[in-house]
């Protein structure tokens, strides 16, 4: 059984609640726009767990260089594939589409537009995640994070977490 912290589009900024919340968890994921090299060492330093993740719209150089665009893995059963610009179901932007119908993950997470989501696609018999935004920055109004477990094929235990008004 494997917790995960999901989080994305801390732009920069990283509430200290967030280790209070991830304590439990085994593995950090970020779904891009860190916001600078900082976040993803401070993520990493003080939890001491392992962060997997992408880079976003916003990452420089720092961030391009240690994270990817798209990462594919398995996570136990589950395979899973994270994009930071992806759309969500059924309206994909046409390179996640693609990506989708190459890789068939059972989960897909992005960030990118602020907007916490979590919906099963029937047609990719895919569940897709969009942990909403932990940072200040942006037009949502409360910071979220998500915290989930993967066990075996089996992805349960999802909960949203409200880190308070940006």
């Amino acid at each position: 059984m494997t917790r995960i912290g999901l989080i994305s589009d801390t732009h920069g900024f990283l509430d200290e609640s967030v280790f209070k919340y991830f304590k439990d968890c085994n593995e950090i994921w970020h779904a891009g726009d860190f916001g600078g090299i900082t976040i993803s060492e401070q993520l990493a330093i003080q939890s001491k767990l392992p962060v997997k993740g992408v880079y976003g719209n916003i990452d420089g150089q720092d961030i391009r260089t240690l994270f990817p665009e798209q990462l594919i893995f398995f996570c136990e059963k589950v395979k899973v594939m994270i994009r930071h610009i992806g759309g969500s179901p059924p309206n994909y932007n046409p390179a996640t589409k693609k990506e989708l119908s190459i890789h068939q993950p059972q989960l897909f997470i992005s960030g990118h537009s602020h907007i916490l989501k979590i919906m099963y696609d029937d047609r990719l018999h895919c569940l897709h995640i969009n942990p909403g935004a932990a940072g200040k920055n942006g037009w949502h109004k409360v910071k979220t994070i998500i915290r989930f477990t993967i066990d075996g094929a089996d992805i349960k235990n999802c909960e949203v977490i409200e880190l308070g008004k940006k």
